[in-house]
């Protein structure tokens, strides 16, 4: 038997109230177990409110949150962070060999490096400040 919560759209196909406690103690990852018991949570009668207060997520993240398994399901469910592919490195894997060997060296003013020295440096380098 198919549960759907209030908040969720009588459209989607969803995992039994069971299935999702089920996942939900299984999970070994700390955000996707907190998104499987919203989840489990609104089906089982709970109001969003409730499931607020229960967990610390704001009731709008819970209604983005039953969006996202309203489209994509149980994969939607966990941290997503995952997929974002971050800034690409200001060095180039040749600068940062360089960079390391010019830290194994003495400063150019035959000092320590700190701060401002390898600032300048990487400038030069870079072409960027």
């Amino acid at each position: 038997m198919r549960y759907s919560c209030r908040t969720c759209s009588a459209n989607a196909n969803y995992l039994s109230a069971q299935e999702l406690l089920v996942d939900y103690r299984l999970a070994t990852n700390v955000t996707e177990r907190t998104h499987y018991q919203i989840i489990w949570l609104l089906v089982t009668r709970k109001t969003p409110l409730e499931v607020a207060h229960v967990t610390g997520y704001s009731r709008t993240w819970i209604y983005q949150l039953v969006k996202r398994y309203n489209k994509w399901g149980t994969k939607s469910l966990g941290d997503e962070r995952r997929h974002n592919q971050g800034q690409e490195a200001i060095l180039t894997d040749l600068q940062q060999a360089q960079l390391w060997q010019v830290l194994c060296e003495q400063s150019p003013d035959c000092g320590l490096w700190n701060g401002r020295k390898l600032a300048d440096w990487l400038s030069e380098l870079t072409g960027k400040r």
